[in-house]
């Protein structure tokens, strides 16, 4: 359990059933009341400990006092003529953490993708991203601060509640929004056991992805987790030379390097490793960068996504229908199972690499023109 030196109130977000457990021992109650708190907040998605019935009313009135739940707030609602909503949220300038340190204020984005059988919920690992991927808009915005493990959190908890209506039996959650998860490592993973956590939001491994731009040291560090998501890496060119270009972090992880990480990477008996490619029109589309993908991946379980590029204000060009197709085949050739991934929400900024807080041209909604959400189920 952290240790609160500040006289501001914990927050009850983002703390795993130990850290609660061993809180309520600190205020002289059992420690099964952490446990019930845990299930209160993850389970049953209860925001107010007022609403937590299953615990005394002395104790609440007491929690009521000296603790939050400290959600994300929703500042505007883009929706998507393709259902797809993406969330402005701020979150506010406070103690996040517990740790008696005060965080500056600063505004993230989720994205909630429904689709038949399932939803998709993206979210945010950081305020924006140092990594500086030049076809990405997010890098724009430069690095402003690391999320705790309650702000990761409650972009899931957020997009949940908004949607309980039309929610699928599946959820998904992509590490995949502002930030580079590995460089924000601790809180990342202190989100993802609380996410993974049966007992908790009880998502399964199979239905939770991070992507990352290839942290070596951060990728050995999570093929050690007893929990942990899938592995999805950006790369994103076929060669050294293509890759510097675009991704200045390649200078320090060259792709030799990151493929070698993945070679030893510990994949469990159901899982492969998903390459990201994004495709840049007369970048990295034509048919030699095919071969040489295939050429690089070989020999790895994996598979490739393949990311037309979605505009935005960068000097970049959405490849043509007939070059992503015949990439595609080539990988499916060579024996590398590749697929097409059209991005959701572009209409509105919400698609992959369009995260940088802009205005849409669709028309949005303001937090104080909707209900927010309620407290308790």
């Amino acid at each position: 359990m952290p240790a609160n030196h500040s006289h501001l109130p914990l927050n009850l977000l983002g703390q795993s059933a130990e850290e609660l457990r061993a809180f309520m021992q600190t205020l002289g109650e059992p420690a099964y009341r952490g446990a019930q708190i845990h299930r209160a907040l993850y389970a049953e998605h209860r925001f107010d400990v007022a609403h937590m019935s299953n615990l005394p009313v002395a104790l609440r009135e007491r929690l009521a006092r000296e603790t939050v739940i400290a959600l994300p707030q929703i500042v505007r609602r883009y929706g998507s003529s393709d259902g797809t909503v993406r969330y402005v949220l701020t979150l506010p300038a406070a103690d996040a953490s517990g740790a008696g340190k005060a965080t500056k204020q600063a505004t993230v984005e989720a994205v909630f993708m429904p689709e038949e059988n399932r939803q998709t919920i993206c979210i945010s690992t950081q305020a924006g991203c140092a990594v500086d991927c030049h076809f990405c808009l997010t890098a724009t915005l430069g690095l402003i601060r690391n999320l705790t493990a309650g702000e990761i959190i409650g972009q899931v908890l957020i997009a949940l509640e908004e949607n309980r209506a039309r929610l699928r039996p599946q959820t998904n959650v992509v590490l995949m929004g502002q930030g580079e998860p590995l460089l924000n490592y601790e809180p990342v993973m202190a989100a993802l056991r609380i996410l993974l956590d049966p007992n908790g939001m009880a998502i399964t491994p199979r239905h939770t992805t991070l992507s990352t731009s290839g942290i070596i040291p951060g990728i050995e560090r999570l093929g050690g987790e007893k929990v942990r998501p899938k592995l999805a890496i950006s790369l994103n060119a076929s060669s050294n030379e293509q890759r510097d270009e675009i991704m200045p972090i390649n200078r320090k992880y060259p792709i030799e390097d990151l493929l070698a990480a993945c070679a030893r990477y510990p994949l469990r008996p159901w899982e492969h490793l998903t390459f990201e490619y994004v495709l840049l029109g007369g970048l990295n589309d034509a048919p030699e960068d095919a071969r040489r993908v295939a050429k690089l991946l070989a020999g790895l379980r994996a598979k490739v996504n393949l990311i037309p590029w979605n505009p935005g204000e960068l000097p970049y060009q959405k490849p043509a229908e007939a070059r992503i197709e015949e990439f595609r085949g080539i990988l499916e050739e060579k024996g590398v199972r590749a697929f097409v991934r059209y991005s959701r929400g572009q209409d509105v900024m919400a698609a992959c690499g369009q995260l940088a807080l802009l205005e849409s041209a669709a028309p949005a909604a303001a937090a104080s023109a909707l209900p927010q959400i309620s407290p308790a189920r």
